[in-house]
Parts: C-alpha cells; sequence; structure tokens
C-alpha cells in the first residue's frame, strides 16, 4: 500500500460541515443520484492512444477499456460527463474509480497506480461539483468502491470449489488504499457497490473502518448491493434480506440496490428493503434489460415512468441509474422525483407522532 501524508486529507470541520449539509438535504428530498460513467466514456470513442496518454505511451500492456485511468490521461473526459449529470439534476456523483483497486488494475499492470487513480477521480468529481454548488443546493462526491474482479466466497474452478482466487486480508489492504485515495481527493462519503459477494463487501466495510481510524474521522457510508437474476439472490447466495443483515451493523447513509436488473425487475427486492431497513434507501437500476447486442434499449422517459412506482410508494431516500443511462435519463428522473417526499426512517416516523 502507499505511504500518505495525513496533511493531504481534508480537516475533520470541513467534512463535518459538508456531512451536516448533506443529511440536511437527504432530510427534505429525495437524493439524487449519477447515471452510468462507462455508458458515457464509450460515447466519446476513444482510442487506445487516449488510454494511454504520454505517460503510458510505452506500457506493455493494452490499456484501453481501463476507465479508470482515464482520470489520469483524459481527465477533461471525466471532469464532462460528471459536469453532464450535475446539469441534468444529479446531487451525488460518483467517482471514476468502479475497478480502482491494486486487485483490479493488476489486469494492466497498473496495480501500483491505485492510491493516486482514486485521489486523481475524486479531485475530478470534487471539482465538477463545487463548480455548480450553491449555497441553496449543494452537491456531493461519492468516492465508489467496486466489487473487484475477485471473489472471496466463491471459486473461479469449477474443479476445485475450495479454491479462492484472494483472500479477505488482501482484500481489505486493497480497498483501505482505495478508500484513503478516495477521502484525500475530496469525496463527501464513500458508496460500497454492486455487492455481489457479501464476503467482498465485509473486507470493504471493515478497510473503510480502518481507513476512518486513520484519518480521525468518518464519512457517510452507502452500501449497494446486486440481485443478480429472477432467484432473487446475489451471486454469493444471499435473498435481500440476508444481505441487510448481512450489512446493518454498521451505521450507514443508505442501503440499497444497483446493476443487473431494470426497474421493474428490481421492484420486489426493494420493496424487501423499504420495509425492513433502518437506513435511507437507494436505488439505480439499469436502464431496463440488455437486448440481444448488450444495448439497454430503454429511454429516459420509459425508466423515469419505471422508477415513479418507487417513489409513490415511499420506498425511496436516493434515486439514479447504472448501466446503459445517460443525462438524459438522470434529468427525467429528476424531475420525476420532485413530485415526492423521501422515504421517512423510524427515527423521523416516531418524531413525526
Amino acid at each position: 500500500m502507499a505511504s500518505n501524508n495525513l496533511t493531504a486529507f481534508p480537516s475533520s470541520e470541513s467534512i463535518a460541515q459538508r456531512t451536516s449539509l448533506l443529511h440536511q438535504a437527504a432530510s427534505k428530498r429525495i437524493l439524487i443520484l449519477d447515471g452510468a460513467m462507462g455508458t458515457m466514456i464509450q460515447q466519446h470513442r476513444l482510442s487506445e492512444e487516449d488510454f494511454r496518454g504520454t505517460r503510458f505511451a510505452n506500457h506493455m500492456d493494452p490499456l484501453k477499456g481501463n476507465n479508470d485511468l482515464l482520470s489520469l490521461t483524459r481527465p477533461e473526459v471525466i471532469e464532462s460527463i460528471h459536469r453532464a449529470y450535475l446539469e441534468a439534476g444529479a446531487d451525488i456523483v460518483e467517482t471514476n474509480t468502479f475497478s480502482s483497486t491494486s486487485i483490479a488494475q493488476a489486469d494492466y499492470g497498473l496495480q501500483t497506480l491505485a492510491f493516486e487513480l482514486n485521489e486523481a477521480s475524486a479531485r475530478a468529481a470534487r471539482k465538477a461539483v463545487d463548480a455548480i454548488s450553491t449555497p441553496d443546493r449543494m452537491r456531493f462526491v461519492a468516492g465508489a468502491l467496486g466489487p473487484t474482479n475477485k471473489t472471496a466466497s466463491l471459486s473461479p474452478d469449477v474443479n476445485n470449489p475450495g479454491f479462492r482466487a484472494v483472500t479477505f486480508d488482501a482484500l481489505v489492504s486493497a480497498y483501505k488504499e482505495q478508500a484513503l485515495g478516495l477521502i484525500a481527493g475530496g469525496s463527501d462519503l464513500l458508496l460500497i457497490e454492486t455487492i455481489f459477494d457479501t464476503l467482498n463487501a465485509k473486507a470493504a466495510m471493515f478497510a473503510v473502518q480502518e481507513a476512518f481510524d486513520e484519518v480521525k474521522f468518518t464519512l457517510p457510508l452507502m452500501i449497494s448491493g446486486t440481485i443478480t437474476d429472477a432467484s432473487g439472490r446475489t451471486l454469493s447466495g444471499q435473498t435481500t434480506e440476508a444481505f441487510l443483515i448481512s450489512m446493518e451493523h454498521m451505521p450507514l447513509f443508505s442501503i440499497g440496490l444497483n446493476c443487473a436488473l431494470g426497474a421493474e425487475q428490481l421492484t420486489p427486492y426493494l420493496e424487501t428493503l423499504a420495509n425492513k431497513a433502518q437506513f435511507r434507501v437507494s436505488a439505480y437500476p439499469n436502464a431496463g434489460l440488455p437486448n440481444e447486442m448488450g444495448e439497454y434499449d430503454q429511454d429516459p422517459s420509459a425508466m423515469a415512468a419505471a422508477v415513479q412506482p418507487f417513489l409513490e410508494r415511499g420506498w425511496i431516500n436516493v434515486i439514479g441509474g447504472c448501466c446503459g443511462t445517460t443525462p438524459d435519463h438522470i434529468r427525467a428522473i429528476a424531475e420525476t422525483a420532485q413530485s415526492f417526499a423521501p422515504r421517512k426512517l423510524n427515527s423521523e416516523k416516531n418524531t413525526a407522532s
């Protein structure tokens, strides 16, 4: 893990102020999360040379497709995507760090860049957020921690079910480095997302707590799991309720679901969270299900209509989009969401009564 100077981190006072503003905003309205980063990057039709830039021109491994690297080689592209989502109505933008662990970056021979990638990505999002925030409406940066490309619960070898490609301790080390980079870059909260293996998520949560201990302050923490198919379970076999129980030992800003499914398919699992979670509930589904070419056809108005029942039933505190979504999708969702109140937490219900 890279060694880091604590003076590089934001002050606990500035963190406390932004956290207070985030909670205030969440109590007043449904917060809008951004949409897909990868979908937008694909629209730029970048070449291998774009991904490499001058710094990595002679790197031995192919780099096209390593979207996270663009935070270093084409930061203006990443900033423009963040700005587009913010202008569409997003309250929270996710950093371009879905694969910015040393574990995932090892596929490109760039594992030593993990801290730098996370810090640079958070700074790009911070720049976009600061440019559009106003005293009346602050915007926020969610430092994204993806699932990695290795799973602690499942074997990649069907002939050796006891084999694991990664250890819990290795995941903790990688996630801690990522979390510290995201904090150093100015993230307002951390988002452990697209969770298909609960043990990976446990490692991420443990690592985040270690990072908080090191910097001497905490950030709000979002958790978002992935129901992989019509079985209603995560890839590691948990139902939505079991997933919730596995995660709820930490004080969370929100817990929710994203990816794999469109809004219609997500409905019964989101209802479970809305009925049982003691935290805020988030959802950012895909733009429907992929077609035979792997593309997403659900247009912005159709997606906004698909998520509207979540809002009408009072299930949601944070809503956004995942694969296939664009600023136009987020704009339509934001316009729909402004007519509805956020889901009340149990503590808020008790106060009201």
